[in-house]
């Protein structure tokens, strides 16, 4: 594969003839740079006039190689041959390079250009470019191909440095200007010379174009020095793919060329692998287009709903001068946000943020006067619960995850997770897979209080805009979200109209009708203790007591089929009616009375392997027979009717996380029950920065 290496514009703040003087100072050995041993002049060719000056060396570098990649290579040192022309008239010096040493093997290809600057004719500007093609090399390709990079950038580094070291030097001896080259008086006119008389001398003269005239392409040329104020620090090789992407989208691309950054920050996601950020890049500016996100921010205005009860804002910026955005995950009801709102619509505000993140790093760019190319996010997760993980909820998550990290790459600088209850591994397992692993590692999560002592928020965010419910003395205008009141909701008909989608309520959730004397029972086998069975489910109609149960005994399922009278009855009994508690089998929750309307999730960390049983019954006295449904309660006003999912998760992805998770209402009265500072200070042991 050809290895190919573009570089910025670099600008000398000196003219022309001066930088000229110090690059001949190089020649014909260079201590500066120790592998250049020297060179040799073949070939010193002027024009008549003296505007072009070409020579031709050869250079001898020596092999910054293994012991035993030279011996098997047999050569000490390296041959190239280097062509510069210089142009006094149109003050360029264009050099090209190739190796002697290893022709057959390898080609390696340089062009190199001085030239004046296209806006200040006292500067002058060095662009360079140069490929590697390794075609054998006795079966160490690879690894030559590593060294002869590697060394590649590391000239290309001291390659500006070195000039000016020279230009140093030549002020420092008092020449500090040397004249512009002017053309030799004309001889002459002879008047037998009837051709040359009657043509007017400015249609035989050449007066030159100053560099980039013809080139359209010239002015969107990256100037080093931008690149170090507005991107940052770049290797060169990161500089050349950045140009190299550019310069691809310039081609192909139709339409308006992203920023910079823009481009950068899918650079950085690939590492620095040009075609896979080609492709990444190119498939994000195709979803840009079809959902119109580049005037999202214009377009876009958030309904009541949303800008009453999603609980987050932009609130100042971290010690780096990053946009801050805080989110109040924790008192924010998604649920009742899905189902009031849909997914897109919580899509659209999330792609909003993203977009308004950007246009701060921009500002904030220019206010600080160093590259702001990320923001950092602050989530507290005061009053998280097993409400969050409402499986359609979590679904909307990932999707605005997945767009999230193939859209916008490399835009988040830190996120800082604070007040993190003892749900949040349920949670972080359900979401981490979905999440870059470069992302990741920009976690740093806080249980307890831990956040406000050394070591805590103030290593990156300032004490004095730290928020007034996290602590702090800096009054935070994010909305504090709550529960979304009911009459904001859709219908699923109405969702699925405006988004396209449904809940998943027909694919993992599941339907069953409970009458006294019929419960619901679903039995889940346990491998291995220390094991977490959750649910969610919804009460539709009636009063549901909820159980969980360990059995000793194998059931026999016995489902009670429907009938004219409950044509929708469809539950499973599994504890048979001659079973004693406490025997054969065991209640390891207490009960739980859930009334019509209330949404549930909870969780069990078992103790041992074996069977257990979820069990939903109607809430009072059941029958004298519990395997029989009394007739006069079989009408559906006496039925009660409920959706529900369960899931199994294997202990090994909570083994020494967790002491226990309890079970919770939906209630936003009751969501910091579980995150006081006495049971903050009794789990800060299972999650640490």
């Amino acid at each position: 594969m050809v290895q190919k290496y573009c570089s910025p514009v670099r600008v000398y703040k000196q003219p022309f003839e001066m930088v000229m003087a110090a690059y001949e100072r190089r020649f014909p050995t260079c201590p500066l740079i120790p592998v250049f041993l020297g060179s040799e002049i073949l070939s010193d060719v002027q024009s008549e006039d003296g505007a072009i000056h070409t020579i031709q060396r050869s250079c001898k570098l020596s092999v910054d190689a293994p012991r035993l990649l030279k011996k098997i290579a047999g050569v000490e040192v390296v041959y190239f041959i280097q062509t510069n022309t210089l142009n006094w008239r149109e003050r360029t010096l264009l050099i090209e390079a190739h190796n002697e040493t290893f022709s057959s093997r390898v080609t390696v290809l340089e062009t190199c250009l001085y030239s004046v600057h296209p806006e200040n004719e006292n500067w002058t500007c060095f662009e360079q470019s140069a490929s590697l093609d390794i075609k054998s090399f006795f079966g160490f390709e690879s690894t030559v191909e590593k060294i002869a990079m590697k060394q590649y950038t590391a000239n290309i580094k001291r390659g500006k440095e070195i000039i000016e070291y020279y230009l140093s030097e030549l002020i420092s001896e008092g020449l500090t200007e040397i004249p512009r080259w002017t053309p030799p008086p004309p001889p002459p006119p002879q008047t037998s010379n009837l051709l040359t008389t009657l043509i007017p001398p400015d249609l035989h003269t050449d007066t030159g174009t100053r560099p980039g005239n013809t080139d359209p392409a010239e002015g969107d040329k990256l100037d080093a020095e931008y690149i170090e104020r507005f991107l940052g620090q770049l290797t060169p090789m990161q500089e050349s793919c950045l140009i190299q992407l550019r310069a691809s989208l310039q081609q192909t691309h139709r339409g308006k060329i992203p920023k910079d950054e823009h481009i950068l920050r899918f650079l950085r996601a690939r590492d620095f692998n040009v075609e896979k950020a080609r492709d990444m890049l190119y498939q994000s500016l195709s979803w840009r287009t079809e959902f119109q996100v580049d005037s999202i921010l214009d377009s876009w205005t958030p309904p009541s709903c949303l800008k009453e009860y999603y609980a987050g804002g932009w609130h100042h910026q971290d010690r780096e001068g990053r946009p801050l955005y805080i989110l109040r995950l924790g008192h924010m009801d998604t649920k009742g946000l899905v189902k009031a709102l849909g997914e897109e619509s919580l899509l659209r505000h999330v792609l909003s943020i993203n977009e308004e993140g950007q246009r701060r790093c921009e500002e904030n760019t220019k206010i600080f006067g160093q590259p702001i190319t990320s923001w950092t996010c602050l989530v507290d997760l005061e009053g998280l619960n097993m409400r969050h993980l409402w499986r359609p909820g979590v679904k909307a998550l990932l999707r605005i995850i997945e767009v999230v990290e193939a859209n916008y790459p490399e835009t988040l600088g830190r996120l800082l997770i604070v007040r993190a209850p003892r749900v949040f591994p349920v949670l972080w397992t359900l979401v981490s897979p979905f999440i870059n692993e470069n992302t990741r590692q920009k976690f740093l999560v806080y249980s307890g209080s831990n956040y406000l002592c050394s070591g805590g928020l103030v290593d990156y965010i300032h004490s004095e805009i730290i928020p007034d419910f996290l602590g702090g003395d800096c009054l935070c205008e994010v909305p504090e979200g709550g529960q979304v009141p009911k009459s904001y909701y859709q219908t699923e008909v109405e969702l699925e109209h405006a988004d396209h989608i449904r809940l998943w309520t027909d694919s993992i959730y599941q339907s069953a009708q409970v009458s006294r004397g019929a419960p619901h029972e679903v039995m889940m086998e346990v491998v291995e203790e220390s094991s977490v069975i959750t649910w969610d489910f919804d009460i539709l109609r009636g009063d549901i007591v909820f159980n969980i149960f360990h059995s000793k005994r194998t059931p026999q399922p016995l489902r009670k089929e429907a009938s004219p009278a409950l044509p929708e009855l469809n539950n499973v009994q599994l504890i048979d009616g001659s079973w004693t508690l406490g025997v054969d089998y065991s209640m390891v929750e207490s009960p739980l009375t859930c009334r019509e309307g209330e949404s549930i999730q909870g969780s069990h960390i078992t103790r041992w392997p074996g069977l257990y049983i979820l069990q939903w019954r109607a809430s009072g006295p059941a029958p004298s027979n519990a395997n029989d449904v009394i007739p006069s309660l079989t009408s559906s006003t006496h039925t009660c009717k409920l959706m529900y999912y369960t899931e199994l998760l294997a202990s090994y992805d909570f083994r020494g996380s967790m002491t226990s998770l309890e079970s919770c209402h939906s209630g936003f009265s009751q969501l910091s029950g579980g995150t006081t500072s006495s049971s903050q200070s009794r789990d800060s042991s299972y999650i640490s920065r």
